[in-house]
């Protein structure tokens, strides 16, 4: 790497490299809001209420209106009115945006693939075990308000939703 790392501690080597691949997650993943990720949630869910992906997402109500605008626009998604509470909409994929949300999902999952392909399957499974144990610690840790994270979602315990 360089010499500034090199003359790290193991701990301070270990948030450097924690963050290095956060910032590459971010780069190469499809982004929370994104419209790639709205079509892969609803062919995951089978549709959902505009609230809902909202929540799911964890974004703001006038960014998921945009995206989901964008797709409807598109021919990807219906927004129409829910029959149980006319107050909501809801959201289905159209034949043409299950078929985005498929391809998007191969293409992800190809990914995945290819950022873990360095490690064999017992690395992949020691990785998961120590990075597991990492994030009961800090679930154990931070979320109770022992510390002060810059998330304020972390601290109300919106973390990301497969985690739940």
């Amino acid at each position: 790497m360089n010499e500034r790392y090199d003359a790290l501690d193991a701990n301070n080597k270990l948030i450097w490299n924690l963050r290095d691949i956060g910032h590459t997650m971010r780069h190469i993943s499809e982004g929370k809001g994104s419209q790639k990720r709205v079509l892969m949630v609803l062919r995951e869910t089978g549709g959902m209420t505009q609230r809902e992906l909202t929540e799911w997402l964890g974004i703001q109500p006038g960014s998921a209106s945009e995206v989901v605008g964008k797709l409807e626009a598109a021919g990807l998604l219906l927004r129409t009115t829910s029959e149980k509470d006319r107050r909501t909409t809801d959201l289905r994929l159209t034949a043409e945006g299950e078929k985005a949300a498929k391809e998007a999902f191969i293409k992800r999952e190809e990914r995945h693939d290819k950022m873990f392909a360095c490690l064999t399957a017992a690395e992949k499974q020691t990785l998961l075990s120590l990075l597991e144990k990492v994030n009961a610690s800090w679930d154990e840790q931070y979320r109770g308000g022992d510390a002060e994270p810059s998330d304020s979602n972390f601290r109300k315990g919106q973390r990301h939703h497969c985690r739940k």
